[in-house]
């Protein structure tokens, strides 16, 4: 789930504890140009503070002045649609036709959330199943695939991490790779079989993995919400992932490394029984074009490539991919060293 969802929930749990009043809000469907996307959450509380955001405050300042009033989802669940009208819309302060419906949800008890942050934090993806006549829950195993749905007599959300990432190598430039991509809804998985990387290895919250890339990979069964990235400037690792990394249906695989460098590789990749079509796939050097040079700076164009292609935008149709300018080296997704 979005970093900001898991603060909404921690927090109603919190104000729960405090004996506030909490009511949790869901978009589950959206019409035009809506400005938050399904799922996007926010929790009110009945003095009026609010956390998270279903559409960047313009709906929010309504909902706080109805909690206030005590007129919103009082003891059960409830829906609300907002923008139905040009002249909502403009009251609202939402763009031009857009139109949220959104679930209102009265939190009873602390108690309620635990089992969900729970297994939240074991990383597992969990689904919410809400009964709108009676507005009791149940939390439940998930899969990769499973969506927001809302039919009317049921909401059921999907919490926990929906993406992941498979970081080669556990260098200083893979801390700060799987610290900000933990923010962006990635469960991350480092692999390094390499004893000197491992034993200072101390990130919390990410799963490190010490047996052969090309054996993580496989066994991980990479699917469409996989990203790999590899940062070990080893061959011998990086291309042992990007072997079987490139065969997969991971929606993102990048490789560290000059443009030379990576050129060297695409030879050595075609030599064994990769298609034309799977090297393409590659994304080397690895990141935007934004003049990276910092581990931090580099982290972010990586995670900003990867945002692009999770999104659909074509960013080399667009010129802004570090292949932009193919005779000089760049130091996005490479070292300083690379350049």
């Amino acid at each position: 789930m979005d970093s900001v969802d898991l603060q909404v929930i921690r927090t109603a749990r919190d104000w729960l504890v405090a004996g506030h009043r909490v009511v949790l809000a869901t978009v589950v469907r959206t019409w035009g140009s809506a400005p938050r996307p399904i799922g996007a959450m926010s929790a009110i509380r009945g003095d009026g503070l609010v956390v998270g955001s279903v559409s960047g405050g313009c709906v929010e300042d309504d909902m706080i002045a109805r909690v206030q009033a005590g007129t919103l989802a009082q003891t059960l669940p409830s829906v609300t649609q907002y923008g139905v009208t040009a002249e909502e819309a403009q009251r609202f302060g939402l763009p031009c036709g857009g139109t949220l419906e959104i679930v209102l949800e009265p939190l009873m008890q602390a108690a309620s959330l635990d089992p969900l942050l729970e297994r939240i934090a074991q990383h597992e993806l969990v689904l919410r199943r809400l009964n709108m006549k009676t507005g009791q829950s149940t939390v439940s195993n998930a899969i990769w695939s499973d969506q927001l749905r809302f039919d009317g007599e049921s909401l059921i959300t999907v919490f926990g991490p929906r993406w992941r990432l498979l970081i080669i190598g556990a260098g200083q430039l893979s801390t700060y790779l799987a610290q900000m991509a933990q923010a962006l809804d990635y469960q991350v998985i480092v692999c390094d079989p390499r004893d000197e990387y491992t034993e200072t290895w101390s990130l919390p919250n990410v799963e490190l993995l010490r047996g052969m890339p090309d054996d993580v990979v496989t066994a991980l069964k990479l699917d469409g919400h996989s990203a790999v990235v590899t940062l070990t400037h080893d061959p011998k690792l990086d291309d042992m992932a990007l072997l079987e990394a490139l065969r997969s249906p991971a929606f993102y695989v990048g490789a560290i490394g000059s443009r030379k460098n990576n050129e060297v590789r695409r030879q050595r990749l075609s030599e064994f029984d990769l298609s034309v079509e799977n090297i393409a796939r590659l994304h080397g050097p690895v990141g935007l074009k934004i003049g990276s040079k910092t581990p931090p700076e580099i982290a972010i164009a990586i995670l900003a490539e990867m945002t692009a292609v999770r999104n659909g935008v074509d960013i080399r149709g667009a010129g802004l991919n570090a292949f932009q300018e193919p005779d000089k080296p760049t130091t996005a997704g490479c070292s300083v060293a690379d350049v």
